[in-house]
């Protein structure tokens, strides 16, 4: 399957099937980043009943804590 990854085309496996299994075998902890999926910022409840599909676009934000 062919996906848009921060603006990388990205192959990824065909047995993944939701937006969940996606992050994770991009190597993300879900509490970690912020999705948006073919335009739209989807919460992490939505991830296992969101499917992909060849072509679909994400941009995946890291949160980084920190301060003085």
């Amino acid at each position: 399957m062919k996906l848009t990854v921060n603006g990388e085309a990205r192959q990824l496996d065909d047995a993944l099937t939701n937006l969940d299994q996606v992050i994770d075998a991009l190597g993300h902890h879900p509490r970690l980043v912020v999705v948006e999926f073919n335009g739209l910022i989807l919460t992490p409840e939505r991830w296992r009943s969101q499917l992909v599909q060849d072509g679909d676009s994400l941009e995946i934000v890291t949160i980084v804590g920190g301060g003085s």
